[in-house]
């Protein structure tokens, strides 16, 4: 399988699947309405899981332009798949944030909150404050990007194959420590995509798609992801 094809599906997966358990517990009359901000990440940390194992083989399962982006700074993606990864990370959150209004075509009219209904899309921060909600994004995104490097630089995880389990526990670490300020992007197709799809889809009520705050969710994690390729590079060299 192609890059390009196996970051479609990958981020597909992993857009349906995040975008799909908060849309299972805001939207009204879902079984799992009100289950609360665990649930959330825990979903979030199994989708990445799944996706991650799903196409890990193919293309090593970026899912994400920061980490695409931290990596190639970093020196272990060539600079000449970076288009690849980066046009199948976005194609494949706009199929995600598609399955995701299509599963619960009946939930968007019964809920009457427009915020609830965006909110399933993209994130958006708990207190507007920019300064403060770009810190957030770029301390989550290292985390993120530097923890990855740092597990797969680890011979234990390349011998196990356990690593895509490792990202998705990390995932949810970072989800439940750092994501109650701003929802926890950490990755620009993760959000502008999904927001793009809310935008541009059918959904009754929904209301404006929050432009003024999207650049932050792009912007933000990619920041994150180079000062974590720096660092990384600056303490384990070689």
């Amino acid at each position: 399988m192609s890059i390009f094809g196996a970051e479609v599906i990958g981020t597909a997966l992993l857009i349906l699947l995040g975008d799909g358990v908060v849309a299972a517990v805001l939207l009204n009359h879902s079984k799992a309405q009100n289950s609360g901000w665990i649930v959330i990440t825990f979903g979030w940390g199994l989708a990445v899981m799944t996706a991650a194992f799903a196409v890990g083989q193919f293309s090593g399962a970026h899912l994400n332009p920061a980490v695409t982006f931290g990596f190639a700074l970093e020196g272990r993606t060539p600079w000449s798949d970076v288009p690849k990864y980066l046009a199948g990370e976005v194609v494949g959150a706009f199929i995600g944030a598609v399955l995701v209004y299509l599963s619960y075509l009946n939930h968007w009219r019964e809920t009457e909150d427009p915020g609830l209904k965006l909110a399933v899309f993209c994130t958006a921060p708990a207190l507007r404050n920019t300064v403060a909600n770009i810190i957030t994004e770029v301390v989550g995104t290292f985390v993120l990007v530097f923890g990855i490097m740092a597990f797969f630089a680890n011979k234990a995880t390349a011998d196990t194959g356990l690593g895509p389990l490792l990202v998705g526990f990390l995932v949810l670490a970072i989800g439940l420590s750092l994501g109650g300020p701003t929802g926890y992007a950490i990755n620009p197709a993760r959000d502008l995509m999904p927001r793009i799809a809310h935008a541009v889809l059918p959904i009754p009520g929904k209301g404006g798609s929050d432009w003024e705050y999207s650049w932050i969710p792009v912007v933000a994690p990619l920041i994150g992801a180079a000062l974590a390729a720096g660092a990384y590079s600056w303490w384990f060299p070689g």
